[in-house]
């Protein structure tokens, strides 16, 4: 059987070679302000996630407490076997 040729792989460029990204060409100051608009924009993203869970939350909360007032609920939902109470 015939041996396979190994095929040469293409050198990559160096790096200098690349061309310039975004990143590269701002300024060090202007990149900071970017990544702390960018956290601030999390921070405030996930306080309004945290608010919508709270609120669901207290609303669940008192759609229970009144469900437990209503006398017609709780007897509908109650448990038909009374003997296990005695």
């Amino acid at each position: 059987m015939a041996k396979k040729k190994k095929t040469a792989s293409a050198p990559r460029p160096a790096a200098a070679d690349a061309p310039a990204t975004l990143k590269d060409m701002l300024s060090s100051d202007v990149l900071s302000k970017l990544k702390a608009q960018a956290d601030a924009l999390k921070a405030e993203e996930n306080a309004k996630k945290e608010a919508a869970r709270q609120a669901a939350e207290e609303q669940r909360k008192a759609e229970q407490k009144r469900l437990d007032n209503d006398f017609a609920h709780l007897l509908a939902n109650s448990d038909p076997n009374w003997h296990k109470f005695k």
